[in-house]
């Protein structure tokens, strides 16, 4: 199959040089073998001799002169050297990093983290379909990747050749984009060489005008060819539309349809204008919402003659002007923590931060190296900040400094936020099992296996944890971590459970509904049905349920008949968990704002616009509310009711 040529093909030839096993480079590293290559040259895999007591593996990609004219050579070096200086600027997750580049017999070398998976077009040959819901979280990471990328600083970088053989799966699942030979720094309005793979590239990367809407393109090209298995370069350019996905992939969601379908419109115009947008549409789609056709004019429950605080008009965002705002340098998926005069909250720039609640002054940042989708938790008596990160790492920090105090090593990514109860922190990872360590030190207690990715919040009572899982699977475990009892829906568990004073246990699925459980046995009491997956945790306050769904819509339920109070239409899926206080009912919508609802008639009192959608809970104290946004953002708003 072609590789990344000049439009017009450069043949390849079989690279009879490749260095043989046990040679040893620039004194340091030790080659293991060949990973793949082609006429240009090899990419092989290497111990870093510079870590004897350590088994570190990195991989080295080769290039070869092309001849021995002195200015071939020279444009050829110039290109690694390129690539090698792009990478050195990056930092993202799915990013390999550089760790060296040297010139040695007459041919150039780039060392990078050595990544344990396997490429997508590796993946398809070897399977006959790959799950639609693995598809659409790899296009959701592919679309962060290529954001981070298109908003780079000083200089915004185009990929120009997304496919199937440049993105790895790592070993966790994880995506890793791999080769960046032709990607280039994008400056508007000058012309560029025309290259890129055939079948992938954008109707106007043919001429030379690449942009950033041309590597939106080459994704949908590579999530059409994933689901339909048709091969782009062995059609006719630009013919997607004669190949249905439907036809070919009927499983996928007609959501999926659309949102590849607008990223391959000719028109660079008619595509997503950036990798963000193209993102929040999969996002919908994996909460299972259909794309959005625009945002609604009226949030209130359907009612025109919605309350306010100023004689029945509404109460504007323009008149809630925040305290302070504190920006980060990617989304802030997950919810803020305090303890005493500190703010924590943490970031997909791979970052904790810490801020004076006061002022949102900075404080101190604890880098991992991997974003942070989970909320951090305090654990109060030991005075540290706990949090797990996409590194597979969970991390214990002290909150005044940010030092680390202890750390625990899972074998899959941490999106789960922790719990800390009886001196113990719980939590789940990506790898299925749940976590019990002591909280002051981190010693491991015990573990317990979900076989499916754990994302919710452990629930503890006195004597259960109570935890959900991506199998659909909720279970009561002991103290000790033994299992008690077992409830299993059709789909999903994203919601976390919550218990009340009366032992009534609560969650939602990805089948829509809302369940009750009795807590001691895990016996069904009733379920409450909405039109899209429950992702939210329910808040209770009184005799009533408060919650949103991905159906748009935000509910008052009571607990005890499952009958539905009332409704608050938002228009967008509502997956962040609410907050109740002296009366109202706070909560973030995917739409970006930040409401303020009536707790008995659900009328809207005020909201809030931020610049990005909402998926975690706010922090609420007396005098102040603190919510974060996917804008980066992280919101300290006064108490108004």
């Amino acid at each position: 199959m072609p590789e990344t040529t000049q439009f017009g093909g450069i043949e390849d030839t079989h690279n009879e040089g490749s260095l043989k096993a046990n040679t040893i480079l620039v004194n340091r590293y030790k080659i293991m073998g060949v990973l793949g290559g082609g006429g240009q040259g090899a990419v092989y895999q290497a111990r870093d001799l510079r870590f004897p007591e350590a088994k570190r593996l990195v991989a080295i990609k080769e290039m070869l002169y092309p001849s021995n004219d002195p200015n071939q050579r020279a444009t050829t070096l110039r290109t690694f050297e390129r690539e090698a200086n792009i990478l050195a600027t990056l930092a993202h997750p799915a990013i390999p990093k550089i760790f060296d580049f040297f010139d040695q017999n007459n041919r150039a070398y780039l060392v990078e983290e050595y990544i344990n998976g396997s490429d997508l077009e590796l993946l398809m040959n070897k399977t006959k379909e790959l799950p639609v819901e693995k598809i659409t979280e790899w296009a959701i990471d592919l679309c962060d990747v290529l954001h981070y990328l298109h908003n780079h600083q000083p200089d915004p970088i185009i990929f120009r050749d997304i496919k199937p053989s440049n993105i790895m799966i790592d070993s966790f699942g994880k995506v890793r984009l791999i080769d960046f030979g032709i990607a280039k720094k994008f400056v508007s309005g000058t012309k560029q060489t025309m290259i890129g793979t055939e079948g992938y590239s954008a109707p106007e990367q043919y001429k030379g005008d690449a942009t950033p809407l041309s590597d939106i393109y080459s994704l949908g090209a590579t999530l059409h060819h994933i689901l339909t298995r048709k091969d782009p370069r062995l059609e006719a350019p630009f013919t997607f539309n004669e190949r249905p996905i439907l036809d070919f992939a009927p499983k996928a969601p007609q959501g999926m349809v659309d949102v590849i379908e607008k990223a391959l419109a000719m028109e660079p115009k008619d595509r997503f204008q950036s990798m963000a947008e193209m993102k929040e549409a999969l996002e919908r789609v994996k909460m299972g919402a259909a794309p959005a056709a625009g945002k609604t004019a009226a949030r209130t429950n359907g009612n025109p003659n919605a309350t306010s605080l100023f004689e029945g008009e509404e109460f504007s965002a323009s008149a809630i002007e925040p305290r302070w705002k504190f920006k980060t340098e990617d989304e802030i998926r997950g919810g803020p923590a305090c303890f005493r005069d500190m703010a924590f909250v943490g970031s997909y720039d791979t970052n904790v931060w810490a801020v004076k609640m006061d002022s949102g002054e900075f404080a101190w940042k604890f880098p991992t190296t991997g974003g942070i989708a989970a909320s951090p938790v305090i654990d109060n008596s030991n005075r540290l900040v706990l949090f797990g990160s996409e590194d597979n790492t969970f991390n214990a920090v002290d909150y005044q400094n940010g030092r680390i105090n202890w750390t625990y090593s899972t074998k899959g990514r941490i999106r789960s936020t922790a719990r800390v109860a009886h001196d113990h922190v719980f939590f789940g990872s990506d790898d299925g099992f749940v976590y019990a360590l002591v909280a002051g030190n981190g010693r491991y207690l015990w573990q317990y296996d979900m076989g499916a990715p754990v994302r919710t919040r452990p629930f503890v009572t006195n004597d259960l944890i109570i935890v959900g899982a991506e199998s659909g699977e909720l279970v009561g475990l002991e103290l000790a971590g033994s299992r008690k009892w077992t409830y299993r829906v059709k789909r999903s568990i994203n919601s976390s459970p919550v218990v009340d004073d009366q032992g009534i246990c609560y969650f939602g699925g990805f089948d829509g509904n809302l369940y009750a459980l009795d807590s001691a046995n895990g016996y069904n009491l009733w379920r409450f049905r909405t039109n899209g997956p429950i992702v939210a945790s329910v808040v209770k306050d009184g005799e009533f349920l408060y919650f949103g769904s991905t159906d748009g819509v935000f509910y008052c339920v009571n607990a005890e008949s499952a009958r539905e109070k009332w409704r608050f239409t938002v228009g967008k899926p509502v997956v962040a968990t609410a907050a109740v206080h002296k009366g109202s009912v706070y909560f973030g919508g995917t739409d970006g704002a930040f409401y303020c609802v009536d707790l008995k008639t659900g009328k809207e009192k005020w909201k809030f616009e931020t610049g990005g959608g909402i998926t975690s809970a706010p922090y609420l104290s007396e005098n102040i509310i603190l919510v974060s946004s996917m804008d980066k953002t992280l919101y300290a708003l006064p108490m108004v009711n």
